[in-house]
């Protein structure tokens, strides 16, 4: 993004060209992309979960999935990409979940600044910039909180950010929809139809979660 993520957009982008051939060639002789034919080193680009939105994600799937504490992608996640607060029910459904004893970490590719005004309004630990989708900054998240990755998911809206990130950093990716999209910035918005070459090659049990 112009000022926030340019510096992860441009090598992101230059690597998203790379791969879009080599799903048009699957695509255009009609490859099935499951798990079995799916080149391994490609399997970091799918996330775990899918769903429509943060919200939608329920206490007992958390708890079913053994998921305890949980990554949060800011932008066009949890607010608007030009807003300046987070959404009412995103942030109620942020202390419903703080208040069941699940834990949060703001981890965005956003100003510090920006980020860190978001975070103590929610009463959350952050880092920013996390230059995702580099996993260091999951890691370094999880070493700060003392987590386990086998009970840590992330959840943003990116493939190409945060579920690489996620995927690379051995915890769980959560995709869900972006807020708006069309309030990004260009960088943002031009690796949009990558991101649905790439998921329109899922498992189909990868598709949304049934709640």
């Amino acid at each position: 993004m112009p000022k926030d993520n340019i510096f992860v957009s441009l090598p992101t982008l230059a690597w998203q060209a790379a791969l879009e051939s080599r799903f048009i060639f699957y695509r255009h002789h009609n490859m099935s992309f499951t798990e079995i034919d799916r080149p391994p080193m490609l399997n970091f680009l799918f996330p775990d979960h899918r769903f429509d939105s943060i919200t939608q994600i329920h206490r007992q799937w958390l708890k079913g999935q053994e998921i305890y504490t949980m990554l949060l992608d800011v932008d066009c996640t949890l607010k608007y990409y030009r807003s300046k607060t987070i959404l009412p029910d995103v942030a109620a459904w942020l202390s419903r979940k703080q208040n069941q004893g699940f834990q949060f970490c703001l981890v965005s590719n956003g100003r510090r600044g920006r980020i860190e005004r978001l975070a103590d309004e929610l009463d959350m630990p952050f880092l920013a910039p996390a230059y995702k989708p580099f996993p260091s900054s999951c890691k370094r998240a999880m070493r700060m909180l003392h987590l386990d990755p086998q009970y840590t998911a992330l959840i943003g809206d990116q493939v190409f950010t945060d579920v690489v990130a996620a995927n690379l950093a051995g915890i769980r990716s959560i995709l869900v929809k972006p807020l708006r999209p069309q309030e990004e910035p260009i960088f943002a918005r031009v690796k949009r139809p990558f991101e649905r070459i790439v998921l329109s090659f899922e498992k189909k049990e990868m598709h949304q979660e049934d709640l």
